[in-house]
């Protein structure tokens, strides 16, 4: 069997109970070094056998997998975060289905939720933004044309922008073209949750000058949105005591 497990954004406590099972059983670890908290392996036991996937390709990550497979080995595919998010996780998955191999989903913690636990945001605000759209501007990989960062950008949803810090001129540029106001508020979290984390309030105007500024070009989100602030929202209905719930009748005034 193969697990395919979200190792979460950073804090080695922030991994799943169940995930936290399945890799201090397995005996093989298949590991993205280049982003997963290489403190989470002391976890793993003493005489599992671990590859660092950021070395490998996916004919050699498949190889270790089938491997393991045919010795009655139970592997851990851990990826950063939830593996749902810019994992690559379905080519693999299909591989696997060509080779008659069974594996699971196991989910993880986010970054984009550690960044916003970092930041004590709410991304969905009553009044302010009641979507929140995860993205990535074009870089060497290219995103469908109707998925441009200026595209969805217009629609003034609370943004979030993985694998992108690295371009913030770019994203900056692109953003101001879509007609965000230069006063928009946004942030840059780096490494959210992990114990050299960084976190950037400025502005759509200021972004490219601040992550320049704190040195930040990789493993940081970008956040655009009012929501950033968190200023100017209404209250929830939800706890009104004006509004009548399926568990609680409204008060009289």
């Amino acid at each position: 069997m193969v697990y395919f497990v979200g190792a979460g954004p950073g804090a080695v406590d922030l991994i799943t109970v169940r995930a936290q099972k399945l890799l201090s059983e397995a005996d093989v670890v298949i590991y993205a070094g280049s982003l997963v908290n290489r403190d989470l392996l002391s976890i793993c036991k003493s005489d599992a056998e671990i590859h660092d996937s950021a070395k490998m390709t996916l004919e050699e990550v498949l190889e270790v997998m089938k491997r393991a497979e045919e010795d009655k080995k139970m592997t851990v595919r851990l990826h950063t975060g939830d593996p749902c998010l810019y994992g690559a996780i379905r080519e693999q998955m299909d591989a696997l289905d060509d080779l008659g191999i069974a594996y699971e989903s196991v989910p993880g913690v986010s970054s984009f939720c550690g960044a916003a636990s970092s930041l004590n945001l709410e991304y969905t605000l009553p009044d302010v933004s009641q979507s929140v759209i995860i993205t990535r501007l074009e870089g060497r990989t290219g995103v469908p044309e109707k998925e441009s960062l200026k595209s969805l950008a217009r629609h003034n949803a609370t943004l979030v922008l993985f694998l992108s810090s690295g371009m913030c001129e770019r994203v900056q540029s692109e953003l101001l073209e879509a007609g965000i106001r230069p006063e928009t508020p946004a942030a840059l979290v780096y490494k959210a949750t992990w114990p050299d984390e960084k976190r950037i309030f400025c502005t759509v105007a200021t972004l490219a000058q601040s992550a320049k500024a704190n040195e930040i070009s990789k493993t940081a989100l970008i956040i655009v949105g009012n929501v950033v602030s968190h200023t100017n929202y209404s209250r929830s209905k939800l706890y009104d005591p004006c509004f009548t719930t399926e568990f609680r009748q409204a008060q009289q005034k």
